[in-house]
């Protein structure tokens, strides 16, 4: 089976997204000191026997800056839902209220937004590796053409195919790096 330069480069491109995808996603679930419902959309509740996310069984909103309202489609899963929130290590503390769950979103202190900004970072130099192990992948590929049966690439096009790639991962690095700023500046304000 033979490749060629632009389905090497297209490939690597889409693996690199695919790290700022799930960046992204990390992310949102690092807390700030606002409420929002992507702190708890992904927690999971023992809804009869199997960990289900809190997103498909309930209603979930923010009726104010510090605040998160749940409210569960099914009634009966009310207590599995406070107890999916509790053990899900968020420390936050849901409080029944009617049918509904009412949490109240603590302010953070200082040494805890500089925890959870050394965090961000964190995942931002892991998503980083990802792009670099990707790049050596793309890179691979590239030296692969040399040796490929049937269609010769010039070790021209092989160097200029290996400078997009380098190309490509300062512009996902770039990403990265403004994601991460972005987000800390967030848990830094008050």
């Amino acid at each position: 089976m033979s490749t060629t330069p632009e389905k090497i480069l297209a490939e690597t491109e889409d693996a690199m997204k695919k790290a700022l995808d799930y960046l992204q996603h990390e992310l949102r679930g690092i807390r700030t000191g606002r409420a929002s419902t992507a702190l708890v959309e992904y927690v999971k509740v023992d809804y009869y026997g199997s960990p289900t996310d809190l997103k498909s069984l309930a209603a979930i909103s923010v009726p104010e800056p510090h605040q998160i309202l749940v409210k569960p489609f099914d009634n009966t899963a009310l207590h599995a839902m406070k107890q999916g929130i509790e053990s899900a290590g968020l420390g936050l503390n849901p409080q029944v209220e009617d049918k509904a769950l009412r949490i109240t979103i603590p302010l953070l202190d200082q040494n805890r937004r500089k925890q959870l900004v050394s965090q961000v970072k964190k995942h931002g130099e892991e998503q980083k590796v990802v792009l670099r192990n990707t790049r050596r992948d793309g890179n691979k590929h590239a030296d692969g053409l040399s040796k490929q049966e049937g269609t010769h690439f010039s070790e021209d096009e092989i160097n200029t195919l290996k400078t997009e790639i380098q190309d490509l991962l300062k512009k996902y690095e770039g990403e990265i790096d403004g994601m991460v700023k972005k987000k800390s500046d967030e848990v830094m304000e008050v």
